[in-house]
């Protein structure tokens, strides 16, 4: 919550009224260091009629039941990655948005960060030709080794795949559009992992999901994407994003950052690369939830609507279905890409009067 905390209580247009918890007195003590004048429950902040938007960053176990809570009371929902951990839950969720007319968006926003933006402008704009293929990799050798509780990472809803996967393959969906169908292998290194690091270290925990994931993506315009991701490699990539086309290569930064310069290839020798040098914004997190804000003011559509989340998730877990049956397996869900940001956009910036 530091992240979006951060951030959030210093955009000009939202401003943080309430942080909520299973825990009371983290929730207390976080609206103290950010001076939040409330928190308490989940109900007692659903119950604040003067919420209009909740932050909904719990583990992927607990997105849907807690944006169900949200989208009941009235409020809209900016959640975490992933959207939910099954198809029936989305689902439930989204026309449980509809009958109430909330909206429901999903991180990731780093698509929104100046990095990937100036990147997205650079391929909107033809400086590689016609986008045909992409490469995406990230390799580590797991978060058991720095977080302190990393159990969920390994459970239902959590691996490389599911926790990872939003990022790069909301990059990749901005690019060339939906998915159309995907194959896959997955392995698992270990059935138990032990914590490192924190008050648990030396904890053994038990490993539910594959812990590397090796997919590949056919695009509804027949574009196709490898994508790698692992917990399983002591060899780190991260944030490696390259996409080729017809008439060059362009290295994209981490999508799970917000800042970065693109490199552009354009010919055929190894010094035929420029720099595109970032513009635009690079707050970090939160910055999702104040494009949302002012959409909602503005009676406009937001630039990253629940139904991106959606069909991201319903890849991811067509990936899945795609390990379990080694088979390639159709992907039934669509969306429309996101357009790039205007340049000069700012969530520092005051927009709502």
């Amino acid at each position: 919550s530091d992240q979006y905390l951060t951030n959030l209580t210093k955009f000009p247009d939202v401003k943080v009224l309430f942080i909520a918890d299973l825990d009371l007195a983290r929730a207390a003590a976080q609206a103290a260091k950010y001076g939040v004048a409330k928190s308490g429950t989940v109900d007692e902040l659903l119950a604040d009629a003067d919420v209009e938007i909740v932050v909904n960053l719990t583990i992927p176990a607990a997105h849907a039941d807690v944006d169900l809570k949200c989208v009941a009371a009235g409020k809209h929902v900016w959640s975490e990655k992933p959207y939910a951990v099954t198809r029936e839950e989305a689902n439930e969720v989204v026309a449980a948005a509809k009958k109430t007319g909330a909206l429901v968006c999903v991180a990731p926003d780093t698509i929104l960060g100046g990095g990937i933006q100036t990147g997205l402008r650079a391929i909107k704009s033809g400086k590689i030709g016609k986008p045909l293929t992409a490469i995406t990799m990230f390799q580590a050798p797991g978060p058991e080794a720095w977080h302190p509780s990393p159990e969920f990472l390994f459970a239902k809803g959590g691996g490389p795949l599911m926790d990872m996967g939003p990022y790069y393959l909301s990059t990749l969906v901005s690019i060339f559009g939906p998915v159309a169908r995907v194959s896959a292998t997955g392995s698992k290194a270990k059935e138990t992992r032990v914590i490192a690091t924190g008050p648990k270290a030396g904890t053994e925990f038990p490993v539910e999901v594959p812990t590397h994931v090796g997919a590949m993506l056919e695009f509804e315009n027949g574009s196709s994407a490898q994508c790698i991701f692992s917990f399983e490699s002591t060899l780190f990539r991260m944030g490696f994003v390259e996409v080729n086309g017809t008439a060059g290569s362009i290295s994209l930064p981490d999508p799970n950052m917000f800042d970065g310069d693109s490199e552009l290839h354009v010919g055929n020798e190894p010094e035929d690369v420029s720099k595109i040098e970032l513009t635009g914004a690079t707050h970090g997190r939160g910055t999702g939830v104040t494009e949302m804000a002012q959409a909602i003011r503005e009676g406009r559509q937001v630039r990253i609507p629940g139904e991106i989340a959606l069909h991201v998730l319903d890849v991811l877990l067509s990936i899945q279905d795609a390990v379990e049956s080694g088979q390639w397996v159709e992907v039934k869900s669509s969306l429309e890409p996101i357009s790039p940001l205007p340049v000069d956009w700012d969530p520092i910036n005051p927009t709502i009067r």
